[in-house]
């Protein structure tokens, strides 16, 4: 009971609208991806998996009964802070649904994009700062 409790509760909580943040990067797709590798490994962190989404949307594009070419690349580094998870999952055990942290890195077109989804306002705008020191770092 307790958890259909806390289900109704949470189902009629107004959810904040998430918003993405990009920034162009100067140069290939390539040195993109590496440059936000290093910047991530560069604080310290582990990327714990790189999801291909680019090569997966093309490669099942004609499955899905499309035609229409998403990416010329496009990747997403997930990664953690152990120290700043805590902080944050001290701060509301429920903010591990924002873990783990991901950038993403696209190329459309020739324009190549490093971003990221904002965080609700709170503590998790700590988070999301950190995400915007890394692509600073990674667009050096």
């Amino acid at each position: 009971m307790r958890y259909l409790v806390t289900a109704l509760v949470l189902a009629a909580m107004p959810t904040a609208a998430e918003e993405v943040v990009t920034h162009d990067f100067e140069g290939s797709y390539e040195d993109a991806t590496f440059a936000l590798e290093n910047a991530i490994i560069g604080q310290g962190l582990v990327v714990d998996h790189v999801s291909d989404v680019g090569d997966m949307l093309a490669r099942t594009r004609e499955d899905v009964g499309s035609d229409v070419v998403l990416y010329d690349g496009a990747v997403v580094m997930q990664f953690c802070s152990a120290s700043l998870s805590r902080k944050m999952m001290e701060a509301d055990p429920l903010n591990i649904a924002h873990c783990p942290y991901g950038i993403f890195v696209i190329d459309r077109d020739g324009t190549v994009q490093i971003g990221y989804r904002t965080f609700p306002e709170g503590e998790m705008q700590e988070v999301q700062a950190f995400l915007e020191t890394i692509v600073q770092e990674a667009l050096e």
